[in-house]
This record gives C-alpha cells, sequence and structure tokens, in this order.
C-alpha cells in the first residue's frame, strides 16, 4: 500500500482510495478470478484504475478478463484506458464498448470530474495509447493529454490515467498531479538494488518500471502488472495489485 500526500488535493477527498489494476493481459487469478476479485473487494477501493493490456493480443480471451470487472462492478466506479495491446487487436472499440457496457468510464483523451462532497472536486483524466496515432510517441501524448484537460481548471487537482511511464517528463511539462501507469512489467527480471533489465519503450536497464516516481510537483505510479505477454516468466519481480491512499497536504 502506498500513502501519497498531494498538494491541492480537496480536503473531502482526504484517504480517497484507489486500486490500480495494470496489465493483466488476460491472465487468470483463482477459479473465476476469485483470487483477484477478493482482494480487491477487501480492499473497500473509492476507486479502481485500469491502466491498460487488460487483454492480450497472443491469447486473446476478453470473456475472461471481463469476469474480473463483472465481479467488481459494484465495488467501487472503475475508469479504463487502452493499452498497446488493446490497439494491436483491431478490436478495440469492441473493448470498450464491453467495458461500458459494465458502467466502466472509458476514458477516451477525456476527463471526467468528480465530486466527494462539500463541492469539491478532482478532474480524472485519461489517453488512448499511442500505438493508436502514427505521430511521434512524445507529441501524440503532448496533443491527446492538452485534449483531455482543455475544459479542466487549472487549478483542479488531476488525475491522469496513461499506460506509458516513459513519458513522464511530458506529464511533468503539462503540471499533472498524479499520474497512473504501467505497461513496463517491472523490468520483467528485475536485480535487486539495480532494479529493472529491461522495458518496452524503455530499453536495457530502465528508469520508470515500478513504484513511486516524484519531479516538479507531478507524482507517477507505476505498477509492475499482473500477468505476463510474450516473456512468461518474472524473475524477483512479483505481480501486483497497486492501492493507493491519498491524503491532503492540509490535513
Amino acid at each position: 500500500m502506498v500513502e501519497i500526500e498531494a498538494d491541492g488535493l480537496p480536503d473531502s477527498f482526504n484517504h480517497y482510495r484507489i486500486i490500480q489494476l495494470s496489465d493483466i493481459h488476460d491472465s487468470k487469478f483463482g477459479e473465476s478470478n476469485s483470487d483477484l476479485v477478493n482482494k480487491v473487494n477487501s480492499l473497500t477501493p473509492d476507486a479502481i484504475f485500469i491502466t491498460g493490456d487488460f487483454i492480450d493480443r497472443n491469447r486473446y480471451d476478453l470473456d475472461q478478463s471481463l469476469e474480473i470487472v463483472k465481479q467488481l462492478q459494484d465495488v467501487a466506479p472503475f475508469y479504463f484506458v487502452t493499452g498497446n495491446h488493446e490497439i494491436s487487436t483491431n478490436e478495440e472499440e469492441h473493448i470498450k464498448d464491453e467495458l461500458t457496457g459494465l458502467g466502466v468510464k472509458v476514458l477516451s483523451n477525456e476527463s471526467v470530474i468528480i465530486g466527494n462532497g462539500k463541492d469539491e472536486q478532482i478532474a480524472i483524466g485519461g489517453i488512448e495509447d499511442p500505438l493508436s496515432s502514427n505521430l511521434d510517441e512524445k507529441e501524440y501524448v503532448e496533443q491527446v493529454i492538452d485534449e483531455a484537460f482543455q475544459d479542466i481548471p487549472n487549478e483542479m487537482f488531476k488525475i491522469l490515467l496513461s499506460h506509458r511511464p516513459e513519458q513522464f517528463d511530458v506529464y511533468v511539462d503539462r503540471q499533472i498531479d498524479l499520474v497512473f501507469s504501467g505497461h513496463a512489467h517491472g523490468g520483467q527480471i528485475r536485480i535487486p538494488v539495480i532494479g529493472g533489465v529491461v522495458a518496452p519503450g524503455q530499453g536495457w536497464f530502465p528508469k520508470y518500471t515500478s513504484g513511486v516516481h516524484e519531479l516538479e510537483g507531478t507524482t507517477m505510479v507505476v505498477s509492475r502488472g499482473l500477468g505476463n505477454s510474450l516473456v512468461p516468466v518474472r524473475v524477483f519481480n512479483r505481480p501486483e495489485v497497486i492501492v493507493v491512499t491519498l491524503t491532503s497536504s492540509t490535513e
């Protein structure tokens, strides 16, 4: 569990609990995914974020992954953004439609404003994975973040769901308060003290594979993910359910 003291967070969101599920890759966690469902249920979240690669392009089984959402849809609001695997299946719209039908808020380069009493609000935004565009990745991320938050007041606390942690500098430049990312699978193999060995988009000995990173007022949480894709083995790199509790700096 991670506690993040967030400057600018409204007092009514103090102790707001977020669960992040990332890079599930159509993996199965017990009979009918009961192991994962029971774990999330026990943590009593206020929101559940799915930060891409919900499915796997190599063993596509959407129904299996949807079972997780079906069993948890009454526990807390779900928010979802695509990863590269959703895009590369060419089933992206179908996946998003199925999730929307289960009450998940699919964030496609857009934001929603949520309140938590006392007329205080925060914005939760999400961007499509850069694989959906022919633009340079950095240029694309800059463009769609601007699009996602174009109607959000500058002073409002902003949370961004984005699959790619390697674009941290862009998130900082755009003054996002809190970012949730995945994609790196923890570096797949982790060497004690050194960290992850290799990650897509970052290459060898990547910088952003796990944990909490802070720079100039922006905090990024990177999940090691829950499933595997092409490389089926993790070394010193257990799958994880991220639990973040936000605390107001004025508490």
